[in-house]
């Protein structure tokens, strides 16, 4: 049995993960799937001061609530900027990371910096709508549970000292089909990289719904 710990993207919350959570705990596995702090049901936290820390926070507080380790440790989207914090401040707990058309940042790198021209626009025009405070989900083809989300977690860099290069196990899902994917870049990068394994799947950014059994199928295979 394997542990999961699932942190979602911007605007999202644990239940995106529903389908692969489900699909995890039939096959025996224990699974914590996670919302961030002034996410979703959470957003009543949401203020001017939640940012990155707080979101990488969120993750180590809950293992070390729960005693987890030897944790697969997957992201979706912003959820890889939290996945590095994460793994570089305590990578003895984490046995495999998965990155699902997720951000892998660089030390120093935010997700603003990281994301092209497109997404810079949509980022600041978001924080204006949100008086500054938030990124206001508006785009109809979200899941309507989507909610505002804390602008500085987009603005803040991530501090790496290069500790979470100790888990090996490194996993890439890269969505083809995603429209002015901001992660082309972080794609090109990782996807000759012989310590990445690198999945390139012909869908869109929504991997949940639609790649539900390939994202299942690579979840599983990281635990192994």
């Amino acid at each position: 049995m394997a542990t999961f710990v699932l942190v979602p993207g911007m605007l999202h919350g644990a239940w995106w993960y529903r389908p692969l959570t489900d699909g995890l705990r039939a096959a025996g596995h224990e699974v914590y799937p996670l919302t961030l702090t002034g996410v979703s049901e959470r957003g009543h936290l949401n203020n001017g001061a939640v940012n990155l820390d707080t979101h990488i926070q969120d993750v180590l507080a809950t293992l070390e609530a729960e005693r987890l380790t030897d944790v697969v440790l997957v992201g979706h989207s912003y959820g890889g900027m939290v996945l590095s914090g994460v793994a570089d401040r305590a990578p003895e707990r984490i046995a495999a990371l998965v990155y699902a058309d997720a951000f892998v940042p660089r030390d120093g790198e935010s997700a603003y910096r990281i994301v092209n021209d497109v997404w810079k626009q949509r980022y600041l025009a978001g924080a204006a709508a949100g008086g500054g405070t938030t990124v206001v989900g508006s785009n109809p083809a979200l899941d309507p549970r989507a909610s505002v989300h804390p602008t500085a977690s987009l603005f803040q860099p991530v501090a790496l000292t290069g500790a979470g290069e100790a888990v090996t196990r490194r996993v890439y899902i890269h969505a083809e089909r995603f429209e002015d994917s901001p992660l082309l870049e972080t794609y090109d990068r990782l996807r000759d990289d012989p310590a990445w394994t690198v999945h390139a799947l012909p869908v869109g950014h929504d991997l949940i719904h639609e790649a539900p059994e390939e994202f299942l199928k690579i979840a599983l295979t990281a635990a192994e």
